[in-house]
């Protein structure tokens, strides 16, 4: 399994460690398990964490992957102030 990079980084602000840029499917997916707040573990972060699982698995692209974890960041309120995240 090899890991699967973001076309373009993503810069997520978490309120107990800061900011963390992730540029990859592999990255996203130990966000996602490490740092993501409970309450926002729904169906959007359900949908990202699949779909970087499936970047991996050679099922999906990495693009795939940063717009399923950019919508889900983007969800729980977690993209950094002034980042433009496409």
């Amino acid at each position: 399994m090899n890991d699967v990079p973001f076309p373009e980084p993503i810069t997520l602000k978490f309120q107990s460690t800061g900011e963390r840029k992730v540029a990859s499917s592999w990255e996203a997916i130990e966000c996602m398990r490490q740092q993501w707040p409970q309450w926002a573990r729904g169906r959007s972060w359900r949908t990202a964490y699949r779909t970087c699982r499936d970047a991996l698995d050679g099922w999906r692209t990495g693009r795939d992957a940063r717009k399923a974890f950019t919508r889900a960041a983007r969800k729980a309120g977690l993209l950094a102030a002034g980042r433009k995240p496409s």
